[in-house]
């Protein structure tokens, strides 16, 4: 498996683009405002675009998802409450296969009630529900602390100290950090939840 990760936009987003390298196919997550460096990375791989997913509706994620997804021929995928239009609903516990990966769900509301994270091998894609050393915002309209509190300690803490987080913002002292990094004091890094 072979995973790009790159800036995307003004707003510190990251993107990415994952490819099965025997199979020749890839998935692209977050192509926010300018999807164009995921869809050059897809071919630098020699690779065919099969799903373009998003972690959530902001329009800083997804902003270029359609005209990606269209002109790949690609299938679109959010959750199932995302008011984007999509080819695939997703919901928490499905697996979605690009080549020999598989990419499993995991519906994390908390900034937005559409938030989902993907993991693959160990590999955890997780948009702004968790940056390197923090979550993410959950004073916005339609978030919830309550919500993004599961979504934290019982959803993601429950998953191996191992996975890799690849965040949807650049907000970090490192670019990723694996789930279980943090004060070695700690088994979790402290999550600085706003409300």
């Amino acid at each position: 498996m072979l995973i790009r990760q790159l800036p995307l936009g003004t707003m510190r987003n990251f993107g990415y683009a994952i490819v099965d390298e025997d199979a020749r196919v890839a998935a692209v997550i977050d192509p926010s405002f300018d999807g164009a460096p995921l869809e050059a990375a897809v071919r630098a791989a020699s690779a065919r675009l099969e799903l373009v997913l998003v972690t959530h509706g902001h329009r800083d994620h997804v902003a270029d998802a359609e005209r990606m997804a269209r002109s790949s021929g690609a299938r679109l995928a959010a959750h199932t409450s995302s008011p984007l239009p999509k080819d695939v609903a997703l919901a928490d516990g499905g697996v979605l296969q690009v080549g020999g990966l598989e990419l499993r769900v995991l519906h994390t509301p908390g900034h937005t009630p559409d938030s989902c994270c993907f993991l693959v091998g160990k590999a955890l894609f997780t948009g702004d529900t968790l940056f390197v050393g923090e979550c993410g915002r959950v004073d916005l309209p339609e978030s919830g602390v309550a919500a993004m509190h599961h979504s934290l300690l019982s959803v993601l803490r429950a998953l191996p100290d191992d996975l890799v987080v690849y965040p949807g913002h650049d907000y970090g002292p490192t670019p990723t950090a694996t789930l279980g990094q943090g004060p070695p004091a700690r088994k979790r890094p402290a999550f600085a939840c706003q409300s």
